[in-house]
């Protein structure tokens, strides 16, 4: 039986697992639906375990040289490293960063402000705390906010 010299999985997974790792910090960073929780780099990270799995037993069938077990097992320490290093820096680094002091707690009552509403008019909290509605002032107000990207 004659064997492939080239072990296209395993380089394959190897290229996944790069491009999963340096494809966050330059492309899906910039995008909070990636960004707040990384779903598509893990996906290739995924897609490049399953590779270098099928490259890594392929690497050790009987018929190879030593040369492409080693190899197999250096690519795959690679992409293993590159993985490590992406969850330790998206993940533990991202609970060392410090709470905003500028933010309201809970429980805290809030810093009067103005925006805009739907029609381009100004409205302020100390006003919608203020104008009564049905005759009685009211206890408190509801504030939703949407995040926009557009």
């Amino acid at each position: 039986m004659k064997t492939r010299s080239f072990n296209w999985p395993l380089w394959a997974g190897f290229l996944f697992s790069l491009v999963a790792f340096v494809s966050y910090f330059f492309v899906f960073v910039r995008f909070p639906v990636t960004r707040d929780f990384p779903w598509a780099n893990l996906l290739l990270f995924g897609m490049a375990a399953a590779l270098l799995l099928v490259g890594v037993r392929r690497a050790f069938a009987p018929e190879r040289r030593l040369r492409s077990k080693i190899a197999g097992l250096v690519v795959a320490t690679l992409s293993v490293a590159l993985f490590g290093l992406f969850v330790f820096s998206t993940f533990m680094m991202a609970r060392w960063l410090p709470a905003s002091h500028g933010a309201p707690q809970v429980g805290q009552k809030a810093p009067d402000f103005s925006l805009s509403d739907t029609n381009g008019r100004p409205v302020s909290l100390s006003e919608l705390l203020s104008t009564p509605i049905n005759g009685k002032a009211p206890k408190g107000v509801l504030l939703v906010f949407y995040r926009g990207y557009w």
